[in-house]
């Protein structure tokens, strides 16, 4: 095989690959072309030794976006240092940012003052926009995590780490009474409702104090229902005892690891006391939102956290078959996201039209199956459904995957990647 990667750790995973796929020619060529993408189109290293990752056809880096794109090179980095440096230089970019403003959730590349919209809030020239998402927060601390444990690297665990945990848990524990606390307010003008937040843009009320955290926006940057995101409350508690274990073997700081004990206890009570609900078909289930008073939102997004994601994110309830119904609910037309079509059938978005199926949400549907064979099913649905391209897109119509949205959408192509590597025997540790 030709040579077609930066570096001899992803040139001997791909041939690995290609043994194991070698049944399925088209998977193989897909994951090579998608393998490279992320690299050769989104990454760039800045001077100052960081690095910069847009999240495709936007010229903005998502601390969300920019993790999901590069999680697939934690395997290939354990023995490439000049790959490990990459994902290091990815880390303290992202604390940057952090520490300039932890409620932004997409930056630009230096204070240039572009923006999506100039919209009522505290924006500065670094941010691209502000969109208080629980999950923006989350992201970096995994990915810190990951690279850890991936690779050994403890460097990305310096000054600028530590201020911005501190920075999170602030922001974690401020909006735990987000009605009293909050001076965050994001208001849009002149466009749906969506996107921006109800009463002056404080957003719907919730009950404080319940344990969990408040979100102003779902990973998919649309205004939440609910205040009190669960998939994203989920993923806050996996981080949070992440951080507990960096400030104990890597701090030595038992009161960092006593704080950020403490919070993800409150975050977890919260969700397993006012995150679950009764329904007729499917038993007690996991809502994606609830506002604290007795409203439930029961649906599942594909952007991830979501409610698929979570044994993925390496979450788990006090009760496996409340897990387990809110599984069958999500999969299937009890979510109203959830479609079903003459090409395929998987979760999709009220952030895309309607009956546009997302190809993060099938890969992730493999990424959780149980089995080897279901996760090749994933992996066939998810080559029958590129239109045409070889790449992975947004979302695609269920009956015509030739309709699609956005042509370039890394993230998706690395979500292909890490279906691709954890069937063929390659696991992100964590």
């Amino acid at each position: 095989m030709a040579r077609k990667y930066q570096y001899d750790s992803m040139e001997k995973i791909a041939q690995t690959v290609k043994e194991k796929l070698k049944d399925e020619p088209k998977l193989f060529e897909m994951f090579e072309k998608c393998y490279g993408n992320t690299l050769d189109t989104t990454v760039k290293r800045m001077e100052d030794g960081t690095t910069y990752v847009i999240t495709g056809d936007i010229p903005a880096m998502w601390l969300r976006d920019s993790v999901a794109q590069l999680r697939p090179y934690l395997v290939a980095a354990k023995e490439e240092a000049e790959l490990s440096d990459l994902l290091v230089g990815l880390s303290k970019r992202q604390f940057m940012y952090v520490n300039i403003d932890p409620y932004a959730n997409a930056f630009n590349e230096a204070a240039n003052g572009n923006c999506w919209e100039h919209d009522d809030t505290d924006m500065g020239d670094w941010v691209w926009e502000r969109k208080y998402e629980v999950d923006s927060l989350c992201y970096p601390l995994q990915f810190a995590y990951l690279i850890w444990k991936n690779t050994g690297r403890t460097d990305h665990f310096d000054g600028a780490f530590r201020e911005g945990v501190s920075k999170i848990l602030k922001v974690f524990r401020t909006e735990q009474n987000h009605e009293e606390e909050s001076a965050y307010r994001f208001v849009r003008k002149d466009t749906y409702f969506t996107d921006t937040l109800s009463r002056d843009g404080k957003g719907a009320l919730v009950k404080p104090g319940i344990g969990m955290t408040w979100s102003g926006f779902r990973p998919s940057d649309d205004a939440c229902t609910y205040g009190y995101l669960v998939p994203s409350n989920m993923f806050a508690a996996v981080v949070l005892a992440y951080l507990e274990e960096i400030a104990e073997d890597v701090f030595g700081d038992l009161e960092l690891k006593d704080e950020a004990e403490r919070l993800k206890e409150e975050i977890y009570e919260g969700i397993e006391s006012f995150g679950i609900t009764d329904t007729e078909n499917f038993g007690r289930v996991y809502a994606y939102e609830a506002d604290g008073y007795g409203q439930f939102n029961l649906m599942d997004d594909a952007n991830v956290p979501s409610l698929l994601s979570m044994n993925y994110l390496g979450f788990q309830g006090k009760h496996e078959e409340v897990t387990k119904n809110t599984r069958k609910l999500i999969l299937s037309e009890a979510n109203p996201y959830y479609y079903e079509g003459r090409k395929a059938a998987g979760i999709g978005s009220p952030h895309t039209p309607a009956k546009y199926i997302w190809h993060i949400a099938l890969a992730m549907e493999g990424l959780t199956a149980k089995t080897e064979k279901e996760k090749l099913e994933s992996l066939h649905m998810l080559a029958q459904t590129d239109g045409g391209t070889g790449l992975m897109h947004e979302g695609f119509h269920a009956d015509d995957d030739t309709r699609y949205t956005r042509e370039w959408f890394s993230w998706a192509n690395a979500m292909f990647c890490e279906l691709v590597l954890d069937y063929c025997g390659y696991r992100i540790q964590r």
